[in-house]
């Protein structure tokens, strides 16, 4: 846990913005709007670096529900809404899907997207794991949530980072 915190307290904040510069984070808003074409469900994408030291208590998990209740990912009229969340400092990776989603997906799915992303990162293509896992959740929405007739927007696909 010290060593954890002092991660935390130590690590700036412009790690995020090396790890998904301006022309990454571009990318992944264009994967994201070619990706919700395809089905009805809605992606957002969020990057943090180190978290503020009242959040260190948190898990990785609860922390990515957090930023999904934040940002009103859970505020779609089909329950659809999917959170990537990427936890620089702790180099942790969490998908959120709201209700309507997890009632038809496992988790064992997410975890297995968020582990190959983990596995690019680590390897320092932060680019490459962002967008093959937002292809990789596109396949999973495609197939449980098919695009049909009207399919609005209802949440911004540009990357946020914290």
């Amino acid at each position: 846990m010290v060593t954890r915190v002092l991660r935390h307290l130590l690590v700036p904040d412009a790690l995020a913005h090396r790890a998904f510069p301006r022309s990454t984070l571009e990318k992944i808003e264009q994967a994201v709007k070619a990706s919700e074409r395809q089905h009805r469900g809605e992606i957002r994408f969020v990057a943090e670096a180190s978290l503020r030291p009242d959040r260190l208590r948190l898990s990785t998990r609860r922390r990515a529900e957090q930023v999904f209740a934040g940002l009103r990912v859970w505020d779609t009229e089909q329950n659809s809404g999917v959170l990537i969340y990427v936890q620089l400092v702790d180099r942790r990776i969490e998908i959120v899907a709201d209700r309507g989603i997890a009632a038809r997906v496992r988790q064992e799915e997410w975890d297995a997207i968020c582990r190959s992303m983990e596995s690019e990162f680590r390897k320092g293509n932060f680019e490459t794991g962002a967008i093959s896992a937002i292809e990789a959740v596109t396949s999973i929405l495609a197939r449980e949530f098919p695009a049909r007739g009207a399919n609005p927007n209802e949440l911004p696909d540009k990357p946020t980072v914290l």
